[in-house]
């Protein structure tokens, strides 16, 4: 074997390509997958967290809500970390305002108890 034939085997390929094309394609498939986890999973998630916290800041006494554990009962009291909820006649309870989930089923939240037909 002589130098020629090696050095031959090492040039470009045939072609007339040197450098294997735009880089900008080798990360094309990346940005489209970004772009649909974007779209698909964190644009939602964040619209989600925006009117979850719009709904806690117009929370007012006498609301009904769910808590994250499934309690539900009416706001006595508001500070800004936690929730005084009255549920039963004189039995209160203190949660952390953050762990209000929503409205309960029925009643503005979910839709419950509706027959197909």
């Amino acid at each position: 074997m002589n130098i020629a034939s090696i050095a031959f085997a090492m040039g470009p390929p045939p072609g007339g390509e040197s450098g294997g094309g735009n880089p900008i394609m080798a990360f094309l498939p990346l940005i489209i997958i970004f772009a649909i986890f974007y779209f698909l999973m964190i644009k939602p998630q964040q619209k989600r967290a925006k009117e979850h916290r719009n709904f806690l800041d117009s929370l007012r006494r006498g609301d009904e809500v769910m808590t994250a554990g499934g309690i539900i009962g009416r706001i006595s009291g508001l500070t800004e970390q936690v929730v005084t909820l009255e549920v039963a006649d004189n039995v209160k309870i203190k949660v952390a305002r953050s762990q209000i989930s929503g409205k309960p089923p029925g009643k503005g939240g979910e839709k419950t108890g509706q027959s197909k037909g």
